[in-house]
């Protein structure tokens, strides 16, 4: 018989409701595998009849147990993700048979030789460059050695049906999910980004809904028939690290000085979305190339990165750019002067740098930053 975490009480009503739906589902003898990051495979994990659940730390929680172990001057999503883990605050990760992990970077990548202390991890070595001749074929090997670690975990095979049932499965569920986001490409945009990006990241932990994509496209359609007078509000992307961690200070606080956040250049938002896994290859290479197309920082060179920005400003008609940088990651940080350049010079916009945590120490002076931003828009 499953138990509850000891501290199941304290989870608010949402976190329950999904936290219980993945209890009953292991109840039922289904397995689960938790990630980290947007280039981990999560075809192979359904072809390996488990399920997929993102493990990201979006909050302080945690923080205090994972400086137990690590530098205090770590980014602020590995010490979440690895305290949560730690302490058994996090419910995903504490019912994941085992953690499919992924080298986007140093601080991650030796924290996940901890994790395997107390958690089975097998880790995917990504390609830190995507040109050379060699990243495509050593990445399609790395991900056969990750479905070789699932067979092995749970005694099954992975067959090639059921890894093209679900590729075809991820590419309904990814192109529902540019759906959502694309309705912000209305102007004015029906519906606030930050509702949008709440049921976008919501469908992570729709685990058993077989009716995920039908719910998705109601959704959208709903949020398409609305209608906003908010013609003069400027509309801001948003780049850099993940922002789950400080959405209330950030995109929240943005949109109620004025703003609307109708879009996201980061690797769970539309410029990584849109890419489908090719349903007509061979199976493994297909899904290779499609993650490699992702634009990350920790890649040398990321001009595509750029492109993307180019693209996602004219495609949601943007009046601003912001990039959130988390402390302490390096790549996003020395990128950034890059963007900057980009966004003032080449598009001739506004921009801003927010360097922040998942502390709400500082939402003071991001208020006043993004109330003075949000001006300048207005005065350009």
């Amino acid at each position: 018989m499953l138990r509850l975490p000891k501290n199941f009480e304290t989870f608010n009503e949402a976190r329950q409701k999904s936290f219980m739906s993945l209890y009953e589902a292991k109840q039922s003898g289904k397995k689960v595998i938790g990630t980290f990051c947007s280039y981990t495979p999560v075809e192979i994990i359904h072809a390996a009849g488990a399920i997929p659940v993102g493990l990201c730390g979006k909050s302080e929680q945690g923080i205090p147990e994972a400086e137990a172990h690590l530098p205090k001057n770590l980014c602020p999503l590995i010490k979440a993700s690895y305290g949560m883990a730690l302490s058994d605050q996090c419910p995903y990760f504490y019912f994941s048979d085992g953690i499919l992990a992924e080298t986007t970077c140093d601080g991650k990548k030796k924290m996940y030789e901890l994790m395997s202390t107390f958690k089975p991890v097998h880790v995917l070595n990504l390609p830190q460059s995507k040109d050379q001749a060699f990243a495509i074929e050593s990445w399609t090997e790395e991900i056969k050695r990750a479905a070789a670690f699932l067979e092995k975990l749970f005694n099954v095979t992975i067959t090639e049906e059921k890894l093209h049932d679900a590729i075809v499965y991820r590419n309904r569920v990814r192109k529902a999910i540019v759906d959502l986001y694309e309705v912000a490409k209305l102007k004015p945009s029906p519906v606030s980004g930050y509702e949008i990006s709440t049921v976008a990241e919501s469908a992570d932990f729709h685990f058993t809904d077989d009716d995920l994509v039908a719910k998705l496209e109601k959704i959208t359609a709903e949020f398409k028939s609305r209608v906003r007078n908010d013609e003069g509000r400027p509309r801001v992307l948003i780049t850099g690290c993940p922002n789950a961690g400080v959405r209330d200070k950030l995109i929240k606080r943005l949109e109620e000085l004025g703003a609307d956040y109708v879009c996201a250049d980061v690797c769970s938002g539309p410029r990584a979305q849109k890419f489908m896994v090719d349903e007509n290859s061979e199976p493994y290479r297909a899904i290779a190339e499609r993650y490699l197309k992702i634009n990350c920082s920790v890649m040398t060179p990321n001009t595509a990165r750029f492109d993307d920005i180019k693209s996602l400003v004219k495609e949601y008609q943007v009046d601003g750019v912001i990039e959130m940088v988390l402390q302490g990651c390096h790549t996003f940080a020395v990128e950034a002067f890059n963007t900057m350049k980009l966004v003032q010079e080449g598009l001739n916009l506004p921009y801003l740098r927010l360097d922040t945590d998942f502390s709400q120490s500082d939402s003071g002076q991001i208020e006043t930053r993004l109330g003075a931003f949000i001006e300048m828009m207005e005065v350009a």
